[in-house]
């Protein structure tokens, strides 16, 4: 039994996810794909961690900051991804309700949490770059974690307040949601009780994971910009700068899909756009961000490159 009978209504237990089901032909192509995709964004946030944590040089709170990001974005991907595999795999697109909020829940929060470390991240090149003689004694181990579990906790506080409203939301049919995993609009498009004071609170609450944290980064990057710009050396413009780069795309690609899915107005052509824009930051983001902070810097290229050495003599010695 799918349904249970409330009052004179029909009260559904699961939701059917139709994900990419107009593009039948490209089943198989699309799960391959987003197979690589998996295995490669848990290759490579997994790789980070493990270089950060082994690796006695990279024992500073930027690479601290970006150990914390790469687990983040690990569990990030894997609230949506493995489900979506499973679909694509099976044709099967059913979720239930509890499960569909749960997704929620774990996908929001992780998300939000991402929205103030990349703030955090951005703050932190901001002193080093900014305010060096100082940097040393505010980024401390004690400050770095605290800023790293206030990130966390803001964001699951703000998602657990969202998923109690939806939790009194009644679904009486219909049960399609025209998404590949359980985002906020699509669900919550599917109740038929009164929405108006949740969207009012998700909108709320969607401005305040994303504009003071994107408001805080653009500050510190046009302090940064500001501050290289008058560096009077073009080795030490490079060098600060390229310090910068990588997480400046990674937060321009992260907010900016964001803002277009879950603030700026809904209109027909971004309504049709909007699986578009998830997948960029749901499954894209995750992938490039390992490829960009690995590939465009020295340090994880020579803790990798130590790293492997040791393997190839541990693997030596054993034969």
């Amino acid at each position: 039994m799918a349904d249970m009978e409330v009052g004179n209504e029909t009260a559904i237990k699961e939701f059917i996810l139709l994900g990419f089901g107009n593009l039948p032909e490209l089943q198989s192509c699309l799960f391959l794909l987003f197979l690589l995709i998996y295995i490669m964004t848990m290759v490579g946030n997994i790789l980070i961690l493990v270089l950060v944590v082994a690796d006695q040089h990279l024992h500073t709170p930027m690479y601290f900051f970006l150990g914390i990001l790469s687990c983040l974005e690990a569990c990030y991907i894997s609230t949506v991804l493995p489900r979506l595999l499973a679909s694509l795999l099976s044709g099967n697109g059913s979720i239930s309700v509890g499960g569909c909020f749960v997704q929620y829940y774990f996908f929001a929060g992780l998300a939000a949490a991402e929205c103030y470390l990349l703030s955090v991240m951005s703050y932190d090149r901001y002193l080093a770059i900014c305010k060096p003689l100082h940097y040393r004694r505010v980024m401390n181990g004690r400050h770095c974690v605290q800023l790293a579990a206030g990130s966390c906790l803001i964001a699951f506080v703000v998602v657990t307040i969202l998923i109690c409203l939806m939790s009194r939301l009644t679904f009486c049919g219909p049960r399609d949601i025209d998404h590949f995993f359980c985002d906020f609009t699509p669900v919550v498009q599917l109740a038929c009780s009164e929405t108006n004071l949740i969207e009012l609170v998700a909108f709320c609450f969607a401005s305040i994971d994303i504009f003071p944290p994107f408001l805080l980064t653009l500050m510190s990057y046009i302090y940064i910009i500001t501050t290289i710009v008058s560096i009077p050396s073009t080795t030490g413009k490079r060098r600060a700068f390229s310090t910068c780069s990588s997480h400046l795309m990674v937060v321009t690609t992260f907010y900016g899909t964001l803002i277009m899915v879950y603030v700026i107005p809904r209109t027909n052509t971004l309504r049709d756009l909007n699986k578009v824009f998830s997948v960029f930051y749901t499954v894209l983001t995750p992938l490039v961000n390992p490829l960009i902070y690995s590939l465009r810097n020295k340090e994880f290229k020579e803790a990798f490159r130590k790293s492997v050495n040791r393997l190839v003599a541990f693997a030596r010695s054993r034969l």
